[in-house]
């Protein structure tokens, strides 16, 4: 009897692995391509990225490099020299890098300087992934790189019998080398980039430990190229230092930094990276990291290309905003702060623009990771606490770029959807002192012409650059304020703010039908063109900026005269022409080329003023054709090839765009729950969300063809709304349409199928 039920048990156990076995985990890491988007230049950008190995939200990234040190084109698909391979922190090239050092192999003659060591690479000898970097450059020398959150191993393997030299270079500002040959291991920091100039004591601390000894080694620096062989130790600017291994050699280097000192980067290398003997466990670690980042949407019933834009896009979008905290021995989480130069405990996020990334990014991290997304609202106030400012564009201290006061954005939106892990009052009073105050660190700092918005109701221009843009987005962000105080029960700042939210009536012009730059003494702006860029706007014209009012279509749809006038102006925005006045940029950027590149007339999204434009149509009793143009612009715009974003990616952002719409639905106003629905690109998708649940959308007879939603139920009820509840989706259910060729003209076209505005429908007598 004993050993039947072994043998049942056994036969069991068989049957148990099989089934296992026939469902194993899905190896999504295969469908990304890290090179999405790096054939960009200065002219026209494809999303300006670069092959970013990394974990998700790591403090580091990793990535070959092909620009000369300090340009921000770090790594661009049509050259074919690779000059190091740096650890980097970029987010888009216009901004540039910080704390970056390199390292690069060389074989024959030890070279040193950038241009001279500079080696040619076939991209038929490359593979980017998230997990894993490989080339084998022209001369023989392969460099493998597989990440962990704050560092990085790497492999050089050298041709038999040749030289075997590597070099690290210590970038464009001060640095300092010191090389232990008993230890096999190099420490040191680097300080270098912008954003960090107010505090000297800013470092980026390294280590750098080897499994195999040196042979011979020196210091040398990248000004003049002079070397000191056999020195150990060197400080000054462009300082490095290079080794020598034994002819032939497969070198191992596990790296590691911090912002706190060469001892916790020590710390870290030990806790990140100590256990792992080979590349291959650091590379399937961070595969199985990456696996269980990209599964929590899983996607099906689409294309093979579909699927991999649609994982690379994920990939972009799960890497910003990054961890600037490091654990320390005792495992508690602490940071350098680039706030006050100050040493904290707890959590700090960084590099990314709020004017960006408040639109996408941040509601699909609300989705997908509301644990670190209550870590990242929470320390927006401890950012505010040290330096006296709420952030706007982080990198990785406040710039105060762009225009607008987005973190309030961010706030609002965490406690409409329940994430509440700060003090709205707080948030509320460090909002207030943001928009009643200018800064010291650009546009965004604080609040150009704050005070002519507040008592006249807009910022006027010419007396203030990008006026007209300012105050649209002054106006959201007071909204967002009034929301929080509203959804907090604070009734004075509910009341302050009130008064303001609806500012955006006032650069509308009813005459031409557009928002206009507007003088301080209530005058027009004589000459207006909406094709005209800039002056009034940022990155864009009137046609884009018409459309800035996220907090309220309907109070726009009511300036426009109606839902019938407002849907010819949108429809006009795909079928005017696509032509350009390049207005006070006095010549044509990046954005106007990739306007004109996408062919859809005024249709700007290579930019972020825009993008959100096409959902209004579900305001309008007009869904099918927010529908028909979600999906035109993911088929059209987006690929998951090195041309594969129709502008600058910017920090996750357009990324998060097309993974949002993907699923079908998108956040057209942050500080509300709501998502509004678009059109899915797949026949079924799962999000499987940190609570445990899941959330499915299925999309019968769903593809290229078949766009537009014929019917749709929500947990088995017919579901009649143009927008979902974030609540909706955590709960966990089932979201079903029907696809079909031609579109449903009667569904969801009343008032309570439309999402969230401020204003009630226009009523005509």
């Amino acid at each position: 009897m004993k050993l039947r039920a072994l043998l049942f048990i056994h036969l069991l156990g068989i049957v148990a692995s099989q089934a296992q076995n026939s469902h194993p985990e899905r190896d999504l890491v295969q469908y990304v391509n890290t090179l999405q988007g790096t054939n960009s230049k200065f002219e026209l950008t494809r999303g300006n990225t670069y092959p970013t190995t990394a974990l998700p939200f790591g403090m580091n990234t990793w990535t070959p490099q092909t620009g000369r040190n300090g340009d921000g084109w770090k790594y661009q698909y049509f050259k074919d020299e690779i000059r190091g391979f740096q650890q980097a922190h970029q987010c888009s090239s216009w901004t540039n890098d910080y704390a970056v050092f390199s390292l690069m192999p060389v074989s024959g003659k030890l070279k040193l300087m950038e241009d001279e060591r500079a080696t040619e690479f076939s991209h038929a000898n490359e593979v980017a992934k998230p997990n894993y970097y490989m080339v084998t450059l022209e001369n023989g020398i392969k460099t493998e790189i597989a990440p962990s959150e704050r560092g990085a191993h790497l492999r050089f393997e050298f041709p038999k019998g040749k030289s075997s030299f590597l070099v690290l270079d210590g970038y464009t500002g001060l640095s300092r080398v010191k090389i232990d040959k008993e230890k096999r291991r190099i420490t040191g920091f680097v300080k270098n980039g912008r954003g960090m100039e107010r505090f000297e004591d800013f470092r980026n601390y390294f280590v750098i430990q080897f499994d195999k000894p040196f042979k011979t080694f020196g210091t040398w620096e990248n000004r003049d190229g002079k070397k000191w062989d056999g020195q150990t130790r060197g400080e000054g600017e462009g300082i490095g230092a290079f080794l020598e291994f034994d002819k032939g050699s497969r070198v191992q280097a596990k790296v590691a930094s911090s912002y706190i000192s060469n001892e916790q980067a020590l710390t870290t290398l030990v806790a990140e990276l100590g256990k792992d003997q080979d590349l291959e466990e650091t590379k399937v670690r961070g595969a199985r990291i990456w696996n269980k980042q990209l599964g929590k949407i899983l996607v099906e019933g689409g294309t093979e290309e579909q699927i991999k834009t649609f994982y690379s896009c994920f990939f972009r979008a799960s890497l910003f905003s990054r961890k600037f905290y490091e654990i320390d021995e005792h495992g508690d989480p602490y940071y350098y702060s680039p706030y006050d130069g100050g040493i904290h405990k707890g959590y700090m996020f960084t590099d990314t623009g709020f004017w960006d990334t408040f639109r996408g990014q941040f509601p699909l991290n609300a989705i997908l990771s509301p644990k670190m997304h209550g870590r990242y609202v929470a320390a927006l106030l401890d950012a505010y606490d040290q330096c006296g400012w709420l952030p706007s564009w982080s990198f990785p201290s406040e710039a105060g770029s762009m225009v607008g006061n987005h973190a309030i954005s961010l706030l609002a939106d965490a406690w409409a959807k329940g994430i509440r892990t700060f003090n709205p009052e707080k948030a509320l009073e460090a909002y207030f002192h943001e928009v009643t105050n200018k800064g010291p660190w650009g546009p965004a700092n604080g609040r150009d012409g704050w005070k002519e918005y507040f008592t006249i109701g807009y910022v006027p221009y010419p007396e203030v650059k990008e006026a007209t843009a300012k105050t649209l987005e002054y106006a959201y962000d007071d909204f967002c304020a009034y929301k929080l105080a509203k959804d907090s029960g604070n009734k004075f700042y509910e009341e302050i703010f009130s008064r303001h939210m609806y500012n955006y009536k006032n650069v509308y012009d009813e005459k031409s039908g557009f928002m206009r730059g507007r003088k301080k003494n209530g005058q027009w702006v004589k000459d207006f063109d909406a094709y005209e860029w800039g002056g009034p706007f940022t990155e864009g014209n009137a046609w884009h900026y018409l459309w800035s009012v996220f907090q309220d279509p309907q109070g726009l749809i009511n300036l426009l005269g109606g839902n019938e006038p407002f849907t010819a102006k949108m429809d006009s925005v795909f079928n005017v022409s696509g032509k350009v006045n390049v207005g006070t940029y006095g010549g044509k950027i990046h954005e106007m080329t990739e306007m004109q590149m996408a062919n859809m007339g005024q249709y700007a999204h290579g930019n972020q003023p825009i993008q959100h434009m096409i959902y209004f149509y579900n305001y309008a009793g007009q869904p099918w054709k927010a529908q028909y143009r979600v999906r035109e612009v993911m088929e059209k715009l987006y690929n998951s090839s090195e041309n594969g974003y129709p502008g600058d990616e910017d920090q996750g952002q357009t990324s998060s765009w097309f993974v949002l719409s993907a699923l079908g639905f998108y956040s057209v106003t942050p500080g509300t729950d709501q998502y509004v629905i678009g059109s899915p690109v797949f026949k079924k998708a799962t999000i499987n969300l940190e609570n445990g649940n899941t959330f499915i959308i299925n999309a019968k007879d769903n593809d290229k063809e078949n766009v537009f939603i014929q019917s749709a139920t929500l947990n088995g009820d017919e579901f009649l709304k143009n927008y979902l509840s974030y609540d909706q989706i955590s709960k966990g259910g089932n979201l079903n349409f029907e696809m079909s060729t031609e579109p449903n003209l009667i569904r969801n076209i009343n008032k309570e199928s439309t999402p969230f505005s401020l204003s009630p429908q226009f009523k005509t007598n």
